[in-house]
C-alpha cells in the first residue's frame, strides 16, 4: 500500500503556524483565566452580600478587596468612584509611618530610637521642657510621646496656631515618655517636619518618589502648616485604588511588582505591639492598629469617618473602605460594622 501524502498541517511550516495560533489563543484567554481565578476566590453569593451590606452603611463611599493580589471587589456607592481622590484623614498616619521606615532604610534617619530634636534642628524652640530631648521617632510613631494631645478637643487650637511644630513641642507633659497611648496628630506632624528637615525635600516630594512612583499612583498636594510643612497625619488625599496598592505592598512584605519599596524588618517592627488604643482596646504599633477578626491576625489603618485599610496576611487579604470624612462620625461603632464585613470576607476564603 503506498504511503499517503502528508497532510498540510503535518508540514513543519504548518505545525509552526498551528503552534503560534494556539499560543495567541492562550494569550487571548489569559485575562479571562485571571478573572475567573479572582472571582472563584470569592463565591458570587457572598460577594454580592458583602457589596450590598457595604452599600447600606450610612457613610460608605467605596469598597475594594484584593485576595492573593487579585482585585475581587471594586465598588463605589452614592456616586463615588474608586478612581477618585478621597480624604483619608488619619489613615495618612499609616502612610507617614511607612515614609519613616523608608527614610530609615535609606539612611535619612538613623533609627526609630533617634531623638526627634536631632532631626528637627532649628525648628526646635529654645524654651522646651528638657524632657522633650528624650522623645524618639518611635515614641511619636507609637503615640507615646507623653505630651498633651493636639487631637480631640485640642485640635482646633493647634491647627489655628501660628507654628504647629512649636505648639506641639511646647505642650505640657501629661504622661510618661514610652508610657500610655496619647493619640495626637501633632506627633505625626512632627515626623513630617523631621522628614522635610532631614531630607531637604517636602513630605509631598518624598511620598511621590518613595511610594507614588514605585507603586504607580499619583499623590496630589494636601494641606500645609504656616511654615509650609505638609500636614503629617491628616487631610492627605489618595484614591482607593492607590490605597489598595499601598496595602498590597505592605501585605507582600515591602515588595511590589518585583521591586523592593520597604524593608521587611520595618513592617515587622511596625506590627509589634507597643501600646494599646483607648478607642477600642486594640494594640498599636508604629502607625498601625493590631487586632484579630474571625480568628485571624489583622493589621489596619484608621481615619476619621471610616477611612480604613485592613491587611489579613493569613488569608492574603487586603480591604479598603472609604467613607464620608465630614462630621459627625459614629467612631468605633461604624468600624465594628465594617469589621463584620471583613469577618465575612475571611470566612468566605475558607472555601476558596
Amino acid at each position: 500500500m503506498p504511503n499517503p501524502k502528508p497532510r498540510p498541517h503535518s508540514t513543519p511550516a504548518a505545525r509552526t503556524l498551528r503552534w503560534r495560533l494556539g499560543f495567541l489563543a492562550l494569550l487571548a484567554l489569559l485575562p479571562l483565566l485571571t478573572l475567573h481565578s479572582a472571582v472563584a476566590s470569592l463565591p458570587p453569593d457572598q460577594r454580592a452580600s458583602i457589596v450590598e451590606r457595604a452599600s447600606e452603611l450610612p457613610r460608605s463611599h467605596t469598597l475594594m478587596v484584593a485576595i492573593d493580589g487579585e482585585t475581587v471587589i471594586d465598588e463605589g456607592f452614592r456616586g463615588h468612584s474608586t478612581a477618585a481622590t478621597a480624604n483619608i484623614k488619619s489613615l495618612s498616619k499609616t502612610v507617614i509611618a511607612t515614609l519613616i521606615g523608608i527614610a530609615i532604610d535609606r539612611g535619612v534617619f538613623e533609627s526609630a530610637d533617634q531623638p526627634i530634636v536631632e532631626l528637627l534642628g532649628e525648628r526646635v524652640p529654645a524654651d522646651i521642657d528638657p524632657r522633650v530631648n528624650d522623645i524618639t521617632v518611635g515614641n511619636l510613631l507609637s503615640m507615646q510621646a507623653g505630651l498633651e494631645r493636639t487631637s480631640g478637643g485640642n485640635y482646633g487650637g493647634w491647627v489655628t496656631s501660628s507654628n504647629w511644630v512649636r505648639d506641639a513641642l511646647t505642650r505640657p507633659f501629661v504622661g510618661d515618655i514610652d508610657g500610655r497611648m496619647l493619640y495626637s496628630t501633632g506627633n505625626t506632624h512632627l515626623l513630617s517636619a523631621a522628614l522635610t528637615e532631614a531630607s531637604g525635600r517636602s513630605t509631598l516630594a518624598l511620598a511621590r518618589d518613595w511610594l507614588g512612583t514605585p507603586l504607580g499612583f499619583a499623590v496630589p498636594p494636601w494641606t500645609r502648616d504656616p511654615q509650609g510643612i505638609y500636614f503629617g497625619g491628616n487631610e492627605m488625599g489618595l484614591t482607593p485604588r492607590a490605597i489598595l496598592r499601598f496595602g498590597e505592598m505592605i501585605r507582600r512584605q515591602g515588595e511590589y511588582d518585583g521591586r523592593r519599596v520597604l524593608s521587611r524588618d520595618w513592617i515587622a517592627r511596625s506590627w509589634q505591639p507597643r501600646t494599646r488604643s483607648f478607642y477600642n482596646g486594640d494594640d498599636y504599633g508604629y502607625g498601625w492598629f493590631l487586632g484579630e477578626i474571625a480568628g485571624e491576625a489583622v493589621y489596619y489603618g484608621w481615619g476619621y469617618g471610616g477611612q480604613l485599610l485592613y491587611i489579613v496576611p493569613g488569608r492574603a487579604l487586603t480591604v479598603v473602605m472609604t467613607s464620608d470624612p465630614t462630621p459627625p462620625a459614629s467612631g468605633s461603632a461604624y468600624n465594628e460594622r465594617v469589621e463584620a464585613l471583613v469577618a465575612e470576607l475571611i470566612e468566605a476564603t475558607d472555601d476558596a
